[in-house]
């Protein structure tokens, strides 16, 4: 052991904000401590707080991080300038993982480790101050920490002292949070660090880049971003730090590297302990550090002078109606492109490049997305049930849980038997919440355990929880049989998780929810099935236990009783544990490569895939894009029927499903997986009710041209269309197919609930059926022909008929020029002018007006002087007030 490091610490400049950070945990309990990179507070603070420095009584003190590899690298800061190893007085624990011991009085942890001691312990036993560092970043786990230990100061124990630090963060909104209803929140700490300068270089592509979409970032943004980290080498002296948004950039960009004169390396929350601690170590070579978003907080990376911020970022979406969820590309927040540029003022004046335009930067959101509004709340949901609390009603978060995602996480903890109905905790949610792993995943654990063995389903579940890379595949059983011969970094990772999985499942958490399928007695067989290997509709399915035979040594499982398409051993385990996590997943081909998944979104895979002759899919992983019409599989194994049937049994259902389909009704007895049909037969005689249904929506979709339209029922449609127009009340809303179909029972029947097809409505009278929407009952029906007449005498004699048919305009009169001489005012429907279309005796439109003893006074002569010479035998007064009005020719005249 060496001597505590005193000058480092006196160095630190938080130093200077320690007194007013204990005095306003003693009077209050729990403050906000803002304080940019590099001052210190997420070292020298817990140390002062422990009492470990600066003479305090000692306290146990437990550091939040949200990333392993943050809380790694801050124990051993923290030990380093104590003199110690890590293990002694400060120690640190994350998932797999513990360096502590008796003596440890500060601990540094993940927010999820913390998180599973307050669902064990949750006065926290024996632990005085928690610090909750980096909450600017909004994880989920970090705001449910905060809620959780909010509501243990508030009922349990008042005198746990809480700080929430943050280099850039909404302070007010943090001090409102910890403040927890107290007039002017918590206090908030400011700590002024000793920032050095760094100049900002605006470095946007010389030509437009695609736009991040899904997962998908532009080759040619990361080609820029490779340029601009030449130009930084050869413009600025020191390390160059560069940010991209995942694993998948950072070897591409890599890759362009080649051939600088800089050690060119990746940091992220994959990487080995020794690329991490190589990162963290000064270097006496000029060094190129790729990074995600884990080189944002937390850490110090020695001698970085340079930063370039590729702006991109990653966040969890989830597609609630389809059960997909993703990473998406983003671009990354200002708050985040602060903590980045702050990266190059560290240690000495430095410089960052931004890889946008200045106009754009003003464009970008203030902060990033909180984790609560966008992502799976699923764990979330099960935490706050073991909690006690289901809807998280009585829980201080800084923004609270959508409705509907909560509502599509309660779905998915019933269907595993985490939650009742009502959103309680079952004795099996609450040891699926102390797995640390998604709800699903738990599920797949422990039912697979009893299936498959405990060892072979932590293996797969290992594999489920941190998706290997691209280049094992697509292939589970595939990727899983690599892992185990893998010597890679991801291959340790899986193996230590796999371990630690292996003994949570050993711990019992309750019964299976999987009801058992029905038998024979409660679903019929659907005759007229075609030939197939799989078992008759009905015939009971598999027990899960059926798969028990391939234990914990890894004998091959046997095959399910599925015939040719059954499968076995990896394919077996593999598509049964994806299965169990995933049952709205599950997909049945419907051509090569082509699967429809038991949600109804259709399912692809790429070409070559050795999973694209599969009769059945287990889909683990999968991504839809905002346009895609189907989902590409990035992860999956074979399966067959059986097992699909056994892993998703709450989604089987059977019943008859009459419904307007390519134009007809379709009528059919159907067993059901889901969206995915797993037998059907014709109905003879199907409910009438459900056909009537159906016929009202062809009606919607198809529109109301179904029905028999003669041009009496049209003209009918298009008067009552201009009197509901026009005088409203009694007269009806009949131009708007929705607004006719809302009234189908006062139309359309009785003729509608005796149809039965397509050709049955073909020969409904719609000029009949709309008879009967006439105000009969007010008397007005009986003015139909008075207010809006089919037909007006004009001058000449002749009965013209009116065109009702504009939308929105005025009824129109097309008539003859000569049939209106010595008509001086224009006619009246209803009130309103018609809209005279004045023609020639040719038939031809000569004129319109909508006010006839204008036209005689002005636009007459115009037509008169134009048409007279081609129309000579017609007459073409020049007092049209005065003519006698006529249909015929001078000669006729004449006569």
């Amino acid at each position: 052991m060496t001597a505590i490091r005193q000058a480092e610490l006196d160095a630190l400049p938080v130093r200077e904000a320690l007194p007013e950070l204990v005095s306003a945990l003693d009077g209050h309990g729990a403050a906000v401590l803002c304080a940019p990179p590099g001052t210190g507070k997420t070292t020298l603070v817990p140390l002062v707080l422990a009492g470990l420095v600066g003479g305090a009584p000692r306290r146990r003190v437990v550091v939040a991080e949200p990333r392993r590899i943050a809380a790694r690298a801050a124990a051993r800061r923290m030990a380093w300038l104590l003199g110690e190893q890590v293990g002694g007085s400060v120690g640190f624990t994350v998932r797999g993982e513990r360096v502590a011991g008796p003596g440890t009085v500060v601990e540094v942890v993940t927010t999820g480790v913390l998180l599973q001691r307050l669902q064990r312990d949750q006065e926290l036993s024996g632990v005085d101050v928690v610090i909750l560092d980096e909450c600017h970043e909004r994880h989920l786990d970090a705001d449910t920490v905060a809620a959780f230990l909010l509501d243990v100061r508030e009922t349990l124990r008042p005198e746990l002292r809480l700080v929430a630090a943050s280099a850039t963060t909404d302070a007010a909104g943090w001090a409102r949070v910890l403040g927890h209803g107290r007039p002017g929140g918590a206090p908030v700490v400011t700590a002024a660090g000793v920032s050095y300068p760094v100049e900002t270089v605006w470095a946007p592509p010389a030509r437009p880049v695609r736009p991040p979409h899904g997962m998908r970032v532009d080759p040619a943004q990361l080609t820029h971003v490779a340029s601009v980290v030449r130009r930084a080498l050869a413009e600025r002296s020191g390390d160059v730090l560069c940010f991209l948004p995942g694993v998948g950039e950072l070897a591409r960009v890599a890759g362009q590297l080649g051939g600088v004169d800089a050690e060119v390396l990746q940091i992220h929350g994959r990487a080995p302990a020794a690329v991490q601690d190589a990162v963290l170590a000064p270097s006496a070579h000029r060094r190129v550090i790729l990074a995600t978003a884990v080189a944002e907080s937390s850490l110090t990376v020695p001698g970085v002078r340079v930063v370039v911020d590729s702006g991109l970022a990653r966040e969890p979406r989830v597609d609630h109606a389809r059960g997909l969820g993703a990473l998406a590309t983003v671009r990354a927040s200002r708050a985040a492109g602060r903590q980045r540029a702050g990266r190059a003022g560290r240690e000495a004046p430095g410089a960052v490049y931004r890889c946008w335009s200045q106009a754009e930067d003003g464009r970008l959101p203030a902060f990033p997305s909180p984790e609560i509004r966008i992502a799976d709340l699923a764990q979330f949901a099960l935490q706050a049930a073991c909690w006690g609390d289901p809807d998280a009603a009585g829980l201080a978060l800084p923004d609270p849980p959508p409705a509907g995602a909560m509502a599509a996480a309660r779905e998915v903890l019933v269907a595993v038997g985490a939650v009742t109905p009502d959103g309680r905790a079952t004795p099996r949610g609450v040891g699926m919440s102390r797995l640390g792993l998604h709800p699903r995943l738990a599920r797949a654990l422990l039912d697979g355990a009893a299936a498959v063995g405990p060892r072979r389903a932590a293996e797969l579940v290992a594999l489920l929880s941190e998706e290997p890379p691209r280049e094992y595949g697509d292939d589970l059983a595939a990727a899983w049989r690599r892992a185990r011969a893998g010597g890679d970094a991801y291959a340790t990772r899986w193996r230590a998780e796999a371990t630690r999985l292996r003994r949570s499942a050993a711990t019992p958490a309750g019964p299976s929810p999987t009801p058992p399928l029905p038998g024979p007695e409660a679903i019929a067989p659907l005759p007229g099935r075609e030939a197939a290997s799989r078992r008759p509709v009905g015939a009971p399915a598999p027990d899960l236990r059926a798969f028990s035979a391939a234990g914990a040594d890894g004998s091959a499982a046997p095959a399910t009783a599925g015939g040719a398409g059954a499968v076995s051993g990896d394919d077996a385990a593999a598509g049964l544990v994806a299965a169990l996590a995933f049952p709205e997943r599950v997909a049945k081909a419907k051509g090569e490569g082509a699967f429809l998944m038991a949600s109804g979104t259709a399912a692809e895979l790429g070409d070559g895939s050795r999973l694209r002759s599969a009769p059945w899919l287990a889909v683990a992983v999968a991504d839809r894009g905002p346009h895609s019409a189907s989902a590409r599989v990035r992860l999956g194994a074979v399966l067959d029927e059986d097992t699909a049937r056994a892993a998703a049994a709450h989604l089987l259902a059977s019943g008859d499903e009459v419904r307007w389909e390519d134009g007809d009704v379709a009528a059919r007895a159907t067993h059901r997986l889901g969206a995915i049909a797993l037998a059907v037969r014709p109905l003879k005689n199907p409910d009438p009710a459900l056909v009537r249904a159906a016929l009202l929506e062809g009606l919607r979709s198809d529109g109301l041209g179904l029905l028999r339209w003669t041009p009496d029922a049209r003209a009918l449609r298009a008067r009552l269309g201009f009197l509901h127009r026009t005088l409203g009340g009694a007269w009806p809303d009949v131009a708007d197919d929705g607004a006719l179909l809302a009234r189908a029972d006062d139309w359309l029947e009785p003729e509608l609930s005796r149809a039965r097809r397509r050709t049955d409505l073909a020969r409904l009278d719609a000029g009949q059926a709309l008879n009967r929407l006439l105000p009969w009952a007010t008397g007005e029906a009986a003015r139909l022909d008075e207010l809006a007449p089919e037909r007006i005498e004009v001058p000449s004699g002749s009965r013209i008929r009116l065109d009702y048919s504009a939308e929105h305009g005025q009824p129109v009169l097309a008539v003859k020029l000569q049939e209106l001489f010595g008509l001086a005012e224009t006619p009246r429907v209803a009130g309103v002018p018609v809209l005279v279309h004045l023609l020639s005796p040719a038939g031809r439109p000569a004129a319109v007006t909508a006010d006839l003893a204008s036209f005689w006074r002005g636009g007459y002569l115009a037509v008169r002087a134009e048409l007279r010479g081609r129309y000579p035998k017609h007459p073409w007064p020049q007092d049209p007030a005065t003519a006698e009005p006529t249909r015929h020719t001078n000669a006729r005249l004449r006569r």
